[in-house]
């Protein structure tokens, strides 16, 4: 079996054994069509490849693929169980509401009964007698609230079904988030919450970062790259194949202008961080992301094999150093200055035309 030499780095979620690489695995793109990858068998191959480089942490859910995202991993690791730490995900009711061809969310249930079941459930498709991280799907604040709930999972925890318990909040980012967030740490007992955090998109990370310190809770990050603004291959006329979840920021000029144009010029600053300091922009994107203590794992989207072996090796290139930190944090409280460079460009323009206005 293929061993390779980059140094992953491990952390543990606090207060527990469980331990976990840096840099992580979300399933639902090799799980799904979203991402390109039709193809089950180049799916299971990317994700042995990734434990080949040092990824033992595996994110997946139910609702992704009606469980097939599941039992791919029951396909891949034959024999392996001990070698893999696996999250997963409940909530949606998958058995009763089939899904939407939208990508909208599914009605949820929070019963004490259905989180039993659905347990069961994926236990038997993920051929396994324990989830290590069991996480409640995309709450709102009124399931977080909720005793019986979790008394339920505090009882399955006690049983051995599961080792530890918290929430995914999405599922797209939203600045309630915080509060969601927040009212996990400080209100319940769960061990962790997982959030969209990244280079461009902080603002749920960067309220609660200190409590999830002082509380022992583990954070865990997904979309590291921005939905691939920060993975240094997109261009202002990029077009995304039909079924790609990403079409869904660009459906007006005005979205497109916001997410993709803006995001490009903000990235052209963040260049300090990549290039000839000796990583890739997807690799300092998240190396910033582990320079947060709190944050046990990094779930970015993996779809082909040298993309995993460039992810895979984020941790064996330099952190990021004090100064880069607060560069980055000046540009981002900022907005990146692009506003000022507007400015500075329709002053530049009105000088060039006053110029040719006087010859």
């Amino acid at each position: 079996m293929a061993r390779y030499t980059e140094r992953m780095e491990y952390r543990t979620f606090p207060g527990t054994d469980i331990r976990v690489s840096a840099v992580g695995f979300g399933v639902w793109t090799v799980a799904t069509t979203w991402w390109g990858i039709t193809d089950r068998q180049v799916g299971i191959d990317l994700l042995r490849q990734g434990l080949d480089r040092g990824i033992t942490f595996f994110d997946t859910a139910d609702t992704y693929d009606d469980g097939g995202a599941e039992t791919i991993l029951k396909e891949a690791f034959p024999g392996r169980r001990d070698e893999i730490t696996i999250a997963t995900k409940f909530g949606y009711d998958i058995y009763a509401h089939r899904p939407d061809p939208n990508q909208r969310e599914r009605p949820q249930n929070w019963s004490p009964e259905y989180v039993r079941f659905a347990c069961e459930k994926s236990l038997e498709r993920l051929g396994t007698d324990r989830i290590d991280f069991y996480q409640l799907h995309n709450p709102r604040i009124d399931a977080l609230q909720r005793d019986d709930l979790m008394a339920e999972l505090e009882a399955m925890k006690a049983s051995g079904k599961i080792r530890s318990y918290g929430a995914t909040l999405g599922p797209a980012i939203d600045t309630r988030q915080a509060d969601e967030a927040e009212y996990l740490i400080e209100k319940t007992p769960m061990d962790g919450v997982q959030i969209i955090y990244n280079l461009l998109e902080q603002q749920i990370g960067a309220p609660i970062f200190e409590q999830a310190r002082a509380r022992g809770k583990a954070v865990l990050t997904r979309v590291p790259h921005a939905s691939g603004l920060l993975e240094g291959n997109l261009h202002a006329d990029v077009t995304f194949a039909p079924g790609d979840h990403r079409n869904w920021r660009m459906t007006t000029d005005e979205r497109k202008r916001l997410w993709l144009d803006r995001g490009l010029k903000k990235i052209e600053k963040l260049d300090f961080i990549a290039g000839q300091a000796g990583r890739t922009m997807s690799q300092a994107a998240i190396q910033f992301i582990l320079s947060e203590p709190s944050i046990v794992s990094v779930l970015p989207n993996i779809y082909d094999a040298p993309q995993l072996a460039e992810l895979a090796a984020a941790t064996d290139t330099a952190p990021l150093s004090a100064s880069d930190l607060q560069k980055i944090a000046d540009l981002y409280a900022n907005d990146f200055y692009l506003d000022d460079d507007i400015i500075a460009e329709a002053a530049i323009a009105d000088q060039a035309k006053a110029a040719l206005a006087s010859r």
